[in-house]
């Protein structure tokens, strides 16, 4: 058991965070994509020292029935905390937490899906989160989106998420554990980047009117950053390496089907 002690600062004298970072500048990130063989689709993402991996299974038929819905797919999220994944032994039991930002998640994604083509099915995402070190609810996002892509499931667009926080009265993008904890407040977001079309939206804590403009701001430039490395996470698996037979023709065709998903928006 590792007694947790609270920072004597959140944000230095010299106007930086505990870790060394700038107030806007985001923690070093991992994306990888096809992880599990056994799932349809998976990706893993590593944010600073969290942690997630995100398995998709489906299309396929829907048990129990009675969630079955005609005019389309029933996206069932299932967000689950591992025993070891915080300092303090985590109950295997799904909490109340774990239930509650499963249901986030799936409205964040639902958005940029095309559930529409597949009626009276189910589209499940199982996300674990490994380790935890602050901010996994926005981290899942990222490797949820990514692995319905890997899934080959209809989409508008990726889904980047990322949250805005303030501490000591400065606003901080992609709160690390002690800021998480320790801060004054956060807001959670998610986009598709080609609209700017919000699809979650959260504040936990204080914020005036200015900064809150100034957080969604700093989130929606944020989460144009994690899509750039969300398409070349995808392009690191399915673009052949050059001299390989046929690296040009499906470079190609991916970068037109990206393009293609960019345009897919508001139809």
């Amino acid at each position: 058991m590792n007694p947790e002690v609270k920072p004597d600062f959140l944000i230095s004298p010299e106007g930086l965070r505990i870790d060394g970072r700038r107030p806007d500048e985001m923690r070093p990130i991992e994306l990888k994509v096809g992880v599990l063989k056994q799932a349809d689709g998976s990706a893993s993402i590593r944010q600073g020292k969290t942690y997630i991996i995100a398995g998709v299974y489906g299309p396929r038929e829907l048990h129990p029935r009675h969630l079955t819905l005609n005019d389309r797919a029933y996206l069932r999220v299932v967000y689950r905390m591992a025993t070891f994944s915080v300092p303090d032994r985590k109950r295997p039991a799904p909490s109340r937490r774990e239930r509650e930002i499963s249901m986030v998640i799936a409205n964040s994604l639902k958005p940029a899906l095309f559930l529409e083509e597949f009626p009276k099915a189910v589209v499940d995402v199982f996300i674990q989160v490994i380790q935890a070190d602050g901010g996994t609810r926005c981290a899942a996002i990222n490797a949820a989106s990514l692995a319905l892509a890997d899934a080959g499931i209809p989409m508008r667009g990726l889904i980047p998420s990322v949250a805005v926080g303030k501490a000591d009265g400065k606003l901080l993008v992609d709160l690390g554990d002690e800021e998480d904890k320790y801060g004054q407040g956060d807001v959670p977001m998610a986009i598709i980047p080609q609209t700017e079309e919000i699809t979650l939206l959260q504040q936990d804590g204080s914020f005036t009117k200015e900064e809150l403009v100034e957080a969604m701001r700093m989130g929606i430039n944020s989460c144009k950053y994690l899509h750039e490395l969300q398409k070349e996470a995808l392009k690191r698996t399915y673009v052949k390496k050059p001299g390989e037979e046929g690296d040009d023709d499906y470079e190609d065709d991916l970068e037109t089907d990206l393009g293609e998903a960019e345009l897919m928006e508001g139809e």
